[in-house]
């Protein structure tokens, strides 16, 4: 039995929450695939409550569970999954995104992951006050550098596609920094003869993800280039609604959508669940393979083309321009399973 602990989050964050309690106990009961679910607080319900958006109840829950979903929270959310990554050593964050039927996506054929790394650059918060001006500290270090591009090329390796690996960065400007991520990546590819390789400015990815989008395999990047570049990503496919969120270190991994809490249309039972539910089938690969437990990967891929064949079928949610709540979306996933 896995342990799974759940932060449930802000405002469309629990109803989601009980969409994704709603299909683990599915599998739990139905497909034999056991799991211990604790739920947990985290955010700005937890902020106002307690005085931190990270309580320390919920910190050791996580560190005493064998994998963590993530709801997504509000204004607080520096101070949870930030706070978590680094703690936590989850160097990997893997965002996903593919074309599902019935999404604005630009093409039908897009099937790209981004890697970024999740540790260090301006996401560090070094920052400080020197007379007039604001200064920030970005940090890049080749061991940072080297993890990241190493489970790109591992990643690329696993994925049934082109086996393409994409390093983007911005040397020709920040030569140090980015020069040494660039370097670092380079130096990674030659360990993976059987893997393409090549860099992109990140001005010019951004272009061509717009131009090209079909034409990325794995995109390896830095921090703050990674989460810019993945909402983009996440655009080109129809949306963030459909894009789930890997934050992965050695030993633990955290899995949430890319959307945030959504205020406006919190407790409307209209939330598009797909993120999140696609977050879980990223949860099962991943304990799959830590655990060598092939029925984890099975049901994850059950899970994933049970959510392509009811939207291949053109139900949504009425966020995204359909009749269905969330509750009853997810009952339709439920029943297919």
């Amino acid at each position: 039995m896995y342990k799974i602990s759940l932060i449930t989050g802000d405002g469309i964050g629990p109803e989601l929450s009980e969409s994704a309690v709603s299909v683990l106990n599915i599998i739990h009961d139905k497909l034999d695939l056991k799991f211990d679910i604790t739920k947990l607080s985290a955010g700005d319900k937890a902020l106002s409550e307690t005085g931190k958006a990270l309580p320390d109840e919920t910190v050791s829950a996580i560190k005493n569970s064998d994998v963590c979903l993530k709801a997504p929270v509000g204004e607080s959310a520096a101070d949870v999954i930030v706070v978590l990554r680094r703690m936590l050593d989850l160097y990997a964050n893997v965002r996903p995104a593919k074309s599902y039927p019935h999404m604005p996506a630009l093409r039908d054929d897009i099937d790209m992951v981004i890697v970024r790394e999740n540790t260090e650059d301006l996401y560090t918060g070094h920052e400080f006050s020197l007379g007039d001006a604001a200064v920030a500290l970005r940090i890049i270090s080749k061991k940072a550098s080297t993890r990241i591009a190493k489970y790109a090329f591992e990643t690329a390796k696993q994925r049934d596609s082109m086996r393409k690996v994409t390093c983007v960065h911005k040397s020709n400007v920040m030569r140090l920094t980015d020069g040494l991520f660039a370097k670092s990546c380079a130096d990674v590819a030659k360990e993976y003869p059987d893997v393409i390789f090549e860099e992109m400015y990140v001005d010019a990815c951004a272009m061509n993800l717009i131009r090209q989008p079909e034409q990325f395999d794995v995109i390896v990047t830095t921090n703050l280039f990674g989460d810019i570049l993945s909402d983009e990503s996440s655009q080109v496919v129809g949306g963030l609604g459909m894009a789930p969120a890997a934050n992965i270190g050695d030993n633990f991994a955290l899995f949430e959508p890319v959307h945030g809490a959504a205020f406006d249309i919190a407790g409307q039972n209209i939330a598009n669940p797909s993120s999140f539910l696609l977050s879980i089938k990223m949860m099962l690969d991943w304990l799959g393979n830590k655990h060598n437990d092939s029925k984890c990967i099975e049901v994850g891929q059950k899970l994933e083309s049970t959510i392509f064949n009811l939207v291949k079928t053109g139900v949504k949610t009425k966020d995204i321009g359909g009749d269905m709540g969330t509750v009853e979306f997810t009952k339709q996933i439920t029943n297919n399973l």
